[in-house]
Protein backbone atom coordinates (compact mmCIF):
# COMPACT_ATOMS: atom_id res chain seq x y z
CA UNK A 1 0.00 0.00 0.00
CA UNK A 2 2.88 2.88 0.83
CA UNK A 3 4.70 1.64 -2.64
CA UNK A 4 0.72 2.15 -4.43
CA UNK A 5 0.32 5.47 -2.08
CA UNK A 6 3.80 6.94 -2.95
CA UNK A 7 3.47 5.69 -6.99
CA UNK A 8 -0.08 7.79 -6.74
CA UNK A 9 2.16 10.77 -5.58
CA UNK A 10 4.55 10.70 -7.98
CA UNK A 11 2.08 10.28 -11.09
CA UNK A 12 -0.09 13.41 -9.49
CA UNK A 13 3.22 15.87 -9.27
CA UNK A 14 3.95 14.88 -12.70
CA UNK A 15 0.43 15.46 -13.48
CA UNK A 16 0.58 18.93 -12.49
CA UNK A 17 3.66 19.91 -13.37
CA UNK A 18 2.90 19.00 -16.52
CA UNK A 19 -0.72 20.81 -16.34
CA UNK A 20 1.63 24.23 -15.18
CA UNK A 21 3.75 23.84 -17.58
CA UNK A 22 0.86 23.66 -20.80
CA UNK A 23 -0.87 27.20 -18.99
CA UNK A 24 2.45 28.60 -17.90
CA UNK A 25 4.49 28.47 -21.51
CA UNK A 26 1.20 27.83 -23.67
CA UNK A 27 -0.16 31.22 -22.83
CA UNK A 28 3.30 32.67 -23.34
CA UNK A 29 3.21 31.11 -26.94
CA UNK A 30 0.45 33.64 -28.27
CA UNK A 31 2.31 36.44 -27.41
CA UNK A 32 3.86 37.46 -30.58
CA UNK A 33 0.10 37.38 -32.05
CA UNK A 34 -0.18 40.71 -29.87
CA UNK A 35 2.99 42.41 -31.38
CA UNK A 36 0.92 43.91 -33.85
CA UNK A 37 -2.27 45.09 -31.85
CA UNK A 38 -0.31 46.86 -28.96
CA UNK A 39 2.16 48.34 -31.40
CA UNK A 40 -0.99 49.94 -33.96
CA UNK A 41 -2.30 51.12 -30.44
CA UNK A 42 0.96 52.59 -29.33
CA UNK A 43 2.06 53.92 -32.59
CA UNK A 44 5.24 52.69 -32.16
CA UNK A 45 7.77 50.02 -34.13
CA UNK A 46 8.12 46.80 -33.67
CA UNK A 47 11.56 47.72 -31.47
CA UNK A 48 9.36 48.44 -28.48
CA UNK A 49 7.19 45.33 -28.20
CA UNK A 50 10.75 43.22 -28.97
CA UNK A 51 12.54 45.02 -25.89
CA UNK A 52 9.35 44.30 -23.57
CA UNK A 53 9.63 40.61 -24.51
CA UNK A 54 13.44 40.41 -24.24
CA UNK A 55 13.21 41.73 -20.63
CA UNK A 56 10.50 39.75 -19.56
CA UNK A 57 13.03 36.94 -21.46
CA UNK A 58 15.54 37.65 -19.73
CA UNK A 59 14.06 37.67 -16.16
CA UNK A 60 12.54 34.44 -16.91
CA UNK A 61 15.91 32.76 -17.08
CA UNK A 62 17.64 34.35 -14.44
CA UNK A 63 18.71 31.59 -11.89
CA UNK A 64 17.59 33.04 -8.19
CA UNK A 65 14.26 31.19 -9.12
CA UNK A 66 16.07 28.13 -8.98
CA UNK A 67 17.80 28.76 -5.86
CA UNK A 68 14.57 29.66 -4.34
CA UNK A 69 12.76 26.35 -5.51
CA UNK A 70 15.61 24.48 -4.24
CA UNK A 71 15.76 26.38 -0.75
CA UNK A 72 12.05 26.91 -0.03
CA UNK A 73 10.07 24.26 -2.32
CA UNK A 74 8.43 24.13 -5.78
CA UNK A 75 5.00 24.19 -4.22
CA UNK A 76 5.34 27.91 -2.92
CA UNK A 77 7.06 29.21 -5.77
CA UNK A 78 5.04 28.25 -8.32
CA UNK A 79 1.97 29.16 -6.35
CA UNK A 80 3.61 32.72 -6.19
CA UNK A 81 4.76 32.81 -9.75
CA UNK A 82 0.95 32.01 -11.17
CA UNK A 83 -0.12 35.25 -9.10
CA UNK A 84 2.40 36.99 -10.13
CA UNK A 85 2.24 35.71 -13.97
CA UNK A 86 -1.69 36.50 -14.09
CA UNK A 87 -0.88 40.06 -12.41
CA UNK A 88 1.48 41.20 -15.35
CA UNK A 89 -0.52 40.46 -17.54
CA UNK A 90 -3.51 42.78 -15.83
CA UNK A 91 -1.58 45.56 -16.15
CA UNK A 92 -0.39 45.28 -19.69
CA UNK A 93 -4.15 46.14 -20.16
CA UNK A 94 -4.12 49.17 -18.19
CA UNK A 95 -0.98 50.69 -18.29
CA UNK A 96 -0.38 50.73 -21.98
CA UNK A 97 3.10 52.92 -22.17
CA UNK A 98 6.51 51.95 -22.98
CA UNK A 99 7.24 51.77 -19.02
CA UNK A 100 4.10 49.61 -18.51
CA UNK A 101 4.73 47.08 -21.09
CA UNK A 102 8.45 46.67 -19.62
CA UNK A 103 7.32 46.13 -16.12
CA UNK A 104 3.94 44.02 -16.43
CA UNK A 105 5.29 41.89 -19.76
CA UNK A 106 9.15 42.36 -18.76
CA UNK A 107 9.58 42.18 -15.15
CA UNK A 108 6.33 40.77 -13.48
CA UNK A 109 5.43 38.14 -16.05
CA UNK A 110 9.17 37.14 -16.22
CA UNK A 111 9.51 36.46 -13.00
CA UNK A 112 5.81 34.69 -13.30
CA UNK A 113 7.15 32.23 -15.79
CA UNK A 114 10.32 31.66 -13.91
CA UNK A 115 8.43 30.09 -11.35
CA UNK A 116 5.91 28.33 -13.44
CA UNK A 117 7.83 26.18 -16.15
CA UNK A 118 10.57 24.52 -16.68
CA UNK A 119 13.10 25.56 -14.00
CA UNK A 120 11.17 24.97 -10.97
CA UNK A 121 8.51 21.59 -12.02
CA UNK A 122 11.43 19.75 -14.08
CA UNK A 123 13.73 20.19 -10.54
CA UNK A 124 10.96 19.21 -8.52
CA UNK A 125 9.75 16.27 -10.58
CA UNK A 126 13.41 14.96 -10.98
CA UNK A 127 14.06 14.77 -7.34
CA UNK A 128 11.37 12.13 -7.26
CA UNK A 129 11.83 9.59 -10.34
CA UNK A 130 14.78 7.26 -10.74
CA UNK A 131 17.62 8.47 -13.01
CA UNK A 132 16.99 5.72 -15.66
CA UNK A 133 13.59 7.43 -16.30
CA UNK A 134 14.25 10.74 -16.09
CA UNK A 135 14.35 12.09 -19.61
CA UNK A 136 11.29 9.96 -20.33
CA UNK A 137 9.67 12.08 -17.88
CA UNK A 138 10.88 15.27 -18.33
CA UNK A 139 9.96 14.61 -22.22
CA UNK A 140 6.94 13.86 -21.07
CA UNK A 141 6.14 17.39 -19.47
CA UNK A 142 7.67 19.25 -21.90
CA UNK A 143 5.13 17.80 -24.44
CA UNK A 144 2.35 18.63 -22.32
CA UNK A 145 3.42 22.01 -22.60
CA UNK A 146 3.28 21.28 -25.92
CA UNK A 147 -0.35 20.71 -25.73
CA UNK A 148 -0.59 24.65 -24.40
CA UNK A 149 1.69 25.71 -27.82
CA UNK A 150 -0.80 23.57 -29.67
CA UNK A 151 -4.11 25.18 -28.30
CA UNK A 152 -3.48 29.07 -27.16
CA UNK A 153 -2.30 30.49 -29.96
CA UNK A 154 -6.04 29.69 -31.83
CA UNK A 155 -7.29 30.35 -28.85
CA UNK A 156 -5.73 34.14 -28.57
CA UNK A 157 -6.20 34.96 -32.10
CA UNK A 158 -10.22 34.45 -31.56
CA UNK A 159 -10.00 36.52 -28.32
CA UNK A 160 -8.37 39.31 -30.34
CA UNK A 161 -10.22 38.89 -33.56
CA UNK A 162 -13.76 38.58 -31.70
CA UNK A 163 -13.05 40.91 -28.58
CA UNK A 164 -9.81 42.96 -28.77
CA UNK A 165 -6.43 42.05 -27.60
CA UNK A 166 -7.04 43.53 -23.65
CA UNK A 167 -10.15 41.52 -23.00
CA UNK A 168 -7.70 38.09 -24.68
CA UNK A 169 -5.16 39.42 -22.17
CA UNK A 170 -7.75 39.09 -19.15
CA UNK A 171 -8.59 35.97 -20.64
CA UNK A 172 -5.39 34.62 -20.28
CA UNK A 173 -4.81 36.25 -16.72
CA UNK A 174 -7.44 34.13 -15.16
CA UNK A 175 -6.21 30.69 -17.08
CA UNK A 176 -2.64 31.10 -15.52
CA UNK A 177 -4.47 31.50 -11.85
CA UNK A 178 -5.32 28.08 -12.27
CA UNK A 179 -1.65 27.31 -12.00
CA UNK A 180 -2.09 28.23 -8.14
CA UNK A 181 -4.46 25.29 -7.11
CA UNK A 182 -1.74 23.14 -8.96
CA UNK A 183 0.81 23.85 -6.95
CA UNK A 184 -0.53 21.89 -4.10
CA UNK A 185 0.32 18.83 -5.95
CA UNK A 186 4.53 19.33 -5.75
CA UNK A 187 6.35 18.55 -2.86
CA UNK A 188 6.59 21.20 -0.21
CA UNK A 189 9.84 22.00 1.18
CA UNK A 190 13.09 22.46 -0.31
CA UNK A 191 15.27 19.87 1.76
CA UNK A 192 14.50 16.22 1.15
CA UNK A 193 14.99 13.36 3.55
CA UNK A 194 17.80 11.28 3.52
CA UNK A 195 17.26 8.08 2.14
CA UNK A 196 18.57 5.05 3.38
CA UNK A 197 21.15 4.60 0.69
CA UNK A 198 22.05 8.13 -0.02
CA UNK A 199 25.30 8.90 1.45
CA UNK A 200 25.66 11.75 4.07
CA UNK A 201 27.73 13.60 1.75
CA UNK A 202 25.15 14.94 -0.56
CA UNK A 203 23.06 16.68 2.44
CA UNK A 204 26.23 18.27 3.67
CA UNK A 205 27.71 19.48 0.10
CA UNK A 206 26.64 23.44 0.11
CA UNK A 207 25.12 25.08 -2.83
CA UNK A 208 27.68 26.95 -3.74
CA UNK A 209 30.15 24.41 -3.95
CA UNK A 210 27.59 23.13 -7.29
CA UNK A 211 28.27 26.14 -8.69
CA UNK A 212 31.65 26.38 -8.48
CA UNK A 213 32.59 22.76 -9.40
CA UNK A 214 29.92 23.15 -12.12
CA UNK A 215 31.34 25.92 -14.04
CA UNK A 216 35.15 24.84 -13.54
CA UNK A 217 33.77 21.83 -15.95
CA UNK A 218 33.73 22.71 -19.91
CA UNK A 219 30.93 20.38 -20.70
CA UNK A 220 28.11 22.04 -18.51
CA UNK A 221 29.61 25.48 -19.98
CA UNK A 222 29.10 23.95 -23.31
CA UNK A 223 25.17 23.39 -22.05
CA UNK A 224 24.61 27.06 -21.35
CA UNK A 225 26.30 28.29 -24.43
CA UNK A 226 24.55 25.68 -26.37
CA UNK A 227 20.77 26.79 -25.00
CA UNK A 228 21.64 29.98 -25.94
CA UNK A 229 20.73 28.65 -29.50
CA UNK A 230 17.68 27.24 -28.67
CA UNK A 231 16.57 30.37 -26.64
CA UNK A 232 17.14 32.54 -29.53
CA UNK A 233 15.40 30.25 -32.26
CA UNK A 234 12.23 30.06 -30.10
CA UNK A 235 11.86 33.67 -29.18
CA UNK A 236 12.54 34.57 -32.70
CA UNK A 237 10.40 32.26 -33.98
CA UNK A 238 7.40 32.48 -31.92
CA UNK A 239 7.31 36.76 -31.53
CA UNK A 240 7.89 37.55 -34.96
CA UNK A 241 6.81 34.70 -37.54
CA UNK A 242 3.14 35.85 -37.24
CA UNK A 243 4.11 39.67 -38.11
CA UNK A 244 6.63 38.08 -40.27
CA UNK A 245 3.65 36.19 -42.19
CA UNK A 246 1.60 39.83 -42.04
CA UNK A 247 4.56 40.91 -44.14
CA UNK A 248 4.06 38.15 -46.65
CA UNK A 249 0.34 38.31 -46.88
CA UNK A 250 -0.86 35.02 -45.57
CA UNK A 251 -1.30 36.70 -42.21
CA UNK A 252 -4.04 34.80 -41.73
CA UNK A 253 -2.75 31.53 -40.83
CA UNK A 254 0.01 32.94 -38.33
CA UNK A 255 -2.06 31.38 -35.39
CA UNK A 256 -2.42 28.15 -37.39
CA UNK A 257 1.57 28.10 -37.54
CA UNK A 258 1.99 28.50 -34.07
CA UNK A 259 -0.64 26.07 -33.16
CA UNK A 260 1.02 23.43 -35.57
CA UNK A 261 4.53 24.58 -33.70
CA UNK A 262 3.16 23.45 -30.56
CA UNK A 263 1.70 19.99 -31.62
CA UNK A 264 4.31 18.40 -33.41
CA UNK A 265 6.64 19.85 -30.29
CA UNK A 266 4.29 17.45 -28.70
CA UNK A 267 5.98 14.57 -30.64
CA UNK A 268 9.29 15.91 -30.87
CA UNK A 269 9.73 16.21 -26.76
CA UNK A 270 8.04 12.56 -26.40
CA UNK A 271 10.01 10.90 -28.90
CA UNK A 272 13.45 12.95 -27.78
CA UNK A 273 13.22 12.24 -24.50
CA UNK A 274 12.82 8.82 -25.30
CA UNK A 275 15.30 8.09 -27.03
CA UNK A 276 17.56 10.02 -24.27
CA UNK A 277 17.03 7.50 -22.21
CA UNK A 278 18.62 5.18 -24.53
CA UNK A 279 20.85 7.09 -26.58
CA UNK A 280 24.22 9.68 -25.65
CA UNK A 281 22.37 12.99 -25.19
CA UNK A 282 25.06 15.12 -26.87
CA UNK A 283 24.42 13.64 -30.14
CA UNK A 284 20.56 14.00 -29.88
CA UNK A 285 21.30 17.56 -28.90
CA UNK A 286 23.61 17.93 -32.21
CA UNK A 287 21.03 16.48 -33.96
CA UNK A 288 18.32 18.55 -33.16
CA UNK A 289 20.67 22.12 -33.29
CA UNK A 290 21.53 20.91 -36.73
CA UNK A 291 18.42 20.15 -38.26
CA UNK A 292 16.79 23.89 -37.29
CA UNK A 293 19.67 24.97 -38.70
CA UNK A 294 18.51 23.41 -42.06
CA UNK A 295 14.89 24.23 -41.76
CA UNK A 296 15.37 27.19 -41.24
CA UNK A 297 17.55 28.01 -44.25
CA UNK A 298 15.28 26.08 -46.63
CA UNK A 299 12.03 27.62 -45.07
CA UNK A 300 14.04 31.28 -45.89
CA UNK A 301 15.35 30.68 -49.55
CA UNK A 302 12.41 29.05 -50.64
CA UNK A 303 9.48 31.21 -51.85
CA UNK A 304 7.11 31.64 -48.27
CA UNK A 305 3.94 30.55 -48.94
CA UNK A 306 0.94 29.12 -46.70
CA UNK A 307 2.04 25.82 -48.09
CA UNK A 308 5.80 26.11 -46.95
CA UNK A 309 5.11 27.96 -43.77
CA UNK A 310 2.91 24.70 -42.52
CA UNK A 311 5.83 22.41 -43.22
CA UNK A 312 8.13 24.94 -41.75
CA UNK A 313 5.89 24.80 -38.36
CA UNK A 314 5.71 20.67 -38.56
CA UNK A 315 9.24 20.32 -38.80
CA UNK A 316 10.25 23.06 -36.71
CA UNK A 317 7.61 21.72 -33.79
CA UNK A 318 9.44 18.60 -34.16
CA UNK A 319 12.70 19.85 -32.84
CA UNK A 320 11.31 23.18 -30.64
CA UNK A 321 11.26 22.19 -27.14
CA UNK A 322 12.99 19.16 -27.73
CA UNK A 323 16.13 20.42 -26.08
CA UNK A 324 14.50 20.45 -22.71
CA UNK A 325 14.61 17.08 -21.40
CA UNK A 326 17.94 16.09 -22.83
CA UNK A 327 19.68 19.24 -21.34
CA UNK A 328 17.74 18.60 -18.01
CA UNK A 329 18.56 14.99 -18.17
CA UNK A 330 21.99 15.97 -19.02
CA UNK A 331 22.25 18.28 -16.20
CA UNK A 332 21.10 15.81 -13.52
CA UNK A 333 23.48 13.63 -14.95
CA UNK A 334 26.49 16.37 -13.87
CA UNK A 335 24.67 17.11 -10.59
CA UNK A 336 22.31 14.66 -9.24
CA UNK A 337 18.94 15.88 -8.00
CA UNK A 338 19.81 17.80 -4.70
CA UNK A 339 19.89 20.97 -6.67
CA UNK A 340 18.56 20.65 -9.63
CA UNK A 341 16.75 23.33 -10.14
CA UNK A 342 19.65 25.56 -9.51
CA UNK A 343 21.81 23.84 -11.78
CA UNK A 344 19.35 23.55 -14.60
CA UNK A 345 18.37 27.15 -13.79
CA UNK A 346 22.03 28.29 -14.60
CA UNK A 347 21.72 26.59 -17.81
CA UNK A 348 18.02 28.22 -18.42
CA UNK A 349 19.63 31.09 -18.44
CA UNK A 350 22.00 30.95 -21.06
CA UNK A 351 18.52 30.06 -22.88
CA UNK A 352 16.70 33.18 -21.90
CA UNK A 353 20.04 35.25 -22.90
CA UNK A 354 19.42 33.89 -26.52
CA UNK A 355 15.58 34.27 -26.11
CA UNK A 356 16.39 38.09 -25.18
CA UNK A 357 18.63 38.43 -27.93
CA UNK A 358 16.02 36.57 -30.51
CA UNK A 359 13.05 39.07 -29.17
CA UNK A 360 14.58 42.16 -29.05
CA UNK A 361 17.22 42.45 -31.81
CA UNK A 362 14.97 41.37 -33.79
CA UNK A 363 12.91 44.12 -33.85
CA UNK A 364 15.44 46.41 -33.61
CA UNK A 365 16.83 44.88 -37.14
CA UNK A 366 13.42 45.20 -38.61
CA UNK A 367 13.18 48.97 -37.85
CA UNK A 368 16.38 49.75 -38.90
CA UNK A 369 16.23 47.88 -42.45
CA UNK A 370 12.64 46.62 -42.88
CA UNK A 371 13.71 43.02 -43.67
CA UNK A 372 14.17 40.08 -40.92
CA UNK A 373 16.45 38.92 -43.78
CA UNK A 374 19.87 38.95 -41.22
CA UNK A 375 17.76 37.49 -38.43
CA UNK A 376 17.13 34.23 -40.36
CA UNK A 377 21.17 34.38 -41.89
CA UNK A 378 22.08 34.91 -37.83
CA UNK A 379 19.15 31.92 -36.89
CA UNK A 380 20.70 29.73 -39.41
CA UNK A 381 24.20 30.06 -38.39
CA UNK A 382 23.19 29.33 -34.92
CA UNK A 383 22.14 26.35 -35.77
CA UNK A 384 25.48 25.29 -36.88
CA UNK A 385 26.95 26.46 -33.91
CA UNK A 386 24.30 24.43 -31.73
CA UNK A 387 25.47 21.60 -34.03
CA UNK A 388 29.14 21.40 -33.30
CA UNK A 389 29.19 22.69 -29.40
CA UNK A 390 27.10 19.63 -28.14
CA UNK A 391 29.87 16.73 -30.00
CA UNK A 392 32.55 17.31 -27.21
CA UNK A 393 30.39 17.44 -24.13
CA UNK A 394 31.10 14.52 -21.85
CA UNK A 395 27.81 13.04 -19.94
CA UNK A 396 29.29 11.94 -16.73
CA UNK A 397 28.77 12.84 -12.94
CA UNK A 398 31.07 15.91 -11.73
CA UNK A 399 32.78 15.37 -9.10
CA UNK A 400 32.10 17.46 -5.48
CA UNK A 401 35.30 19.33 -3.87
CA UNK A 402 34.32 20.45 -0.02
CA UNK A 403 37.92 21.55 -0.17
CA UNK A 404 40.43 21.62 -3.66
CA UNK A 405 42.62 19.62 -1.29
CA UNK A 406 40.14 17.12 -0.77
CA UNK A 407 38.94 13.87 -2.40
CA UNK A 408 36.38 14.73 -5.14
CA UNK A 409 32.64 13.27 -4.06
CA UNK A 410 30.23 12.30 -6.95
CA UNK A 411 26.50 13.25 -6.19
CA UNK A 412 23.82 10.71 -5.93
CA UNK A 413 21.34 10.82 -9.04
Amino acid sequence: MKGRSMSRTVSVAITAAALSTMLGAGVRQGFGLYLGPVTAELEAGREIYGMAMAVGNLIYGVPLIGILADRFGARLVLAVGGLIYALGLALMTVWLTVPGLILSIGLLVGIGLGATTFVVVLGAVGKLVPESQRSRVFGVITATGSVGFLIMPPITQALIDDFGWKTAVLAQAGMVLLIVPLATCLPGGGRLRRKKNQDAFVAEIPIWTYIREGFKKPSYIMLVVGFFVCGFHVSFISVHLPVYLEDNGIGQIRGVALALIGAFNLVGSLTFGWLGDRLPRRFLLSFIYGGRGLVLAAYFLTPITVTSTLLFSVLMGMLWLATVPLTSGTVARFFGTRYLATMYGFVFFGHQVGAFFGAWWSGRVYDLVGSYDLMFYLAIALGVFGFLVHLPIREEPIRMRLDPAEPASTPAA
